[in-house]
Parts: structure tokens; sequence; C-alpha cells
């Protein structure tokens, strides 16, 4: 079950390199993960900054759930 859980985040990792790579090549129109991250930043409801607390939030869980030991 550990070596499944270890290939999934494998596959992802390759995943989501190989997107990038393609959303880097010269007239591509895939956004990279720099565009994406900053088109959620800028998301707001009202004065609310929606996008940045939920990318905060990610960021928390992500180092709760694999750095908090």
């Amino acid at each position: 079950m550990r070596a499944l859980a270890i290939g999934g985040f494998v596959a992802a990792l390759v995943l989501l390199a190989a997107v990038e790579w393609a959303a880097r090549r010269p007239g591509s129109r895939i956004p990279s993960l720099a565009d994406v991250c900053a088109y959620v930043m800028r998301y707001e409801v009202g004065p609310v900054p929606v996008g940045r607390i939920g990318l905060f939030g990610f960021w928390w869980w992500l180092g709760w759930h694999f750095l908090a030991r």
C-alpha cells in the first residue's frame, strides 16, 4: 500500500513537470504554474482576498500533512 501511494505521488510530480514543460514552450497556450498561481492570488470577493487565503490554506495543509511529524 505504501509503494502504491509513493508511486501515485511520483506519477503526479511527473505529470506536473510534463505540463509545466509544455507550458513553457514558445507559442504554448497552456498556462504555467506561475500564471495559475498569479490568477488565483488576484481573486477577490469584495475586499476579501479569497485567492490569497485559499493558497495560504493549501500551503498550510500541505506542510501540516507532509512536514509535521
